[in-house]
């Protein structure tokens, strides 16, 4: 697949040294489309691989709402974001002065930066009007807006088709619609009776996307929002029509992938990862959790980090996080780093049944054996929360903890293997 203007030689190098893969190998993956580096020439990140054979990658939701317009606290989810190990944001803001919240999101990250543009669009003709009465010049205007600003990767929802809302319109779903920018889509169609703008001219987003060197992170507007509706025919649907989208997307030499299901039962989590990985020809799968019950707000992130640990071992590519507050409220920044946590944490085991990463965790385990407790917090994916909890009823100087005590399984046995 040839590439645009971006020389992306270099960035496959440095990807390859730090990830411990074959150099050529990685660079004919990109080649084919089955790895993608996001990187907007304007923003220029730090290099990051999304797909075959690399680790898994975590991305963080950031973004104001109507009801919650405060960017110095975005700015603070961004820190703690970049402190705890995301791999990459986006800004889902839909409150303030959106294009001013996204160029200093940008300018203040040094990972890519993604955005959903029909959001934007569909807000600002709400506030005239209506939706609905957007037209196609509105929706690309927004898209190009937000790749001139440096957007890395936009999610757009391409395959929501006429055909599909109409296989929609007859299924037995109980949740419908989720996906914000799905619903606007799926509104438009229905007030105006026309193709999806993004579909009809999907040549024309592919050479703006060719352009500007950004990712086109395709939609799943139809993703399920409970487990009853996982896949579902229009959730199918959506993904045959993305599959098409993908080898056009190559064809034209732009960066793709694919977004996957919200919702999903554990037993249906590795045949939905196969069946994308099959219709879109091993494309970068990028999923939101997928969560695996619809029974526990306020602890989704431990729902959606069971399903994400599960798709990414059976290959999912990029996990988007999800926070405590998930169906409830904006998330505080402690939400996003709680978020953030359990699916690096996710990440990582199927890192580790995939065969990666595991010297991590032989230092923790020798780090323990020896009671080294130092050692284990500079291998303990959140220090700080470490350390504050074995504090409690206990002092640093302490050589075990305060669950055992003098009955340390490891000091005892370690002191009878000496005699």
């Amino acid at each position: 697949m040839a590439v645009a203007s971006e020389p992306y030689g270099a960035r496959i190098r440095e990807i390859a040294q730090k990830e411990g893969v074959d150099e050529s190998v990685l660079a004919r993956r990109f080649r084919e489309g089955r790895v993608v580096i996001p990187c907007n020439p304007v923003h220029r990140p730090r290099a990051c691989g999304i797909g075959e054979g690399l680790s898994v990658k975590v991305n963080v939701n950031l973004g104001t709402s109507r009801d919650r317009v405060e960017v110095e606290e975005e700015m603070e989810k961004l820190r703690i974001s970049l402190d705890h190990g995301a791999d990459a944001v986006m800004d889902l803001s839909t409150g303030g002065d959106i294009d001013a919240i996204r160029r200093r999101i940008i300018s203040s990250s040094p990972v890519p930066v993604g955005t959903v543009p029909i959001y934007q669009t569909g807000l600002r003709m709400a506030r005239k009007g209506a939706l609905v009465d957007m037209d196609e010049d509105d929706i690309f205007n927004g898209i190009v807006q937000h790749a001139r600003d440096g957007v890395d990767f936009m999610t757009v929802h391409c395959g929501i088709t006429r055909e599909a809302v109409e296989r929609l319109r007859r299924s037995p779903r109980v949740t419908d619609v989720v996906s914000r920018g799905g619903s606007f889509l799926v509104a438009w169609i229905l007030h105006n009776g026309k193709e999806n703008p993004l579909y009809e001219n999907y040549d024309y987003l592919l050479e703006l996307a060719r352009e500007h060197d950004f990712v086109l992170s395709l939609g799943d507007g139809f993703r399920p929002g409970c487990i009853h509706d996982a896949t579902d025919g229009p959730q199918v649907q959506e993904l045959l029509n993305l599959g098409e989208l993908v080898r056009r997307a190559r064809e034209a030499g732009v960066q793709t992938m694919v977004e996957g299901p919200g919702h999903v039962p554990l037993d249906q989590v590795e045949a939905n990862v196969r069946l994308q990985k099959s219709v879109c020809d091993g494309a970068p799968f990028y999923v939101l959790g997928p969560l695996v019950t619809d029974i526990a707000p306020g602890y989704d992130h431990i729902t959606a980090a069971i399903g994400g640990a599960l798709a990414a071992y059976h290959g999912a590519d990029f996990l988007c996080y999800v926070t405590p507050a998930e169906h409830l409220s904006l998330p505080t920044p402690e939400d996003v780093k709680e978020g953030l946590i359990a699916s690096k944490i996710a990440a990582h085991a199927a890192d580790v049944a995939r065969g990666r990463g595991k010297d991590r965790d032989l230092r923790m385990s020798e780090a323990r054996k020896a009671l080294d407790w130092e050692g284990m917090y500079r291998e303990a994916i959140d220090e700080k929360k470490a350390r504050e909890y074995r504090a409690r009823g206990i002092t640093e100087e302490s050589e075990g903890c305060s669950m055992c005590g003098d009955v340390c399984a490891i000091k005892i046995v370690k002191e009878y293997l000496k005699k």
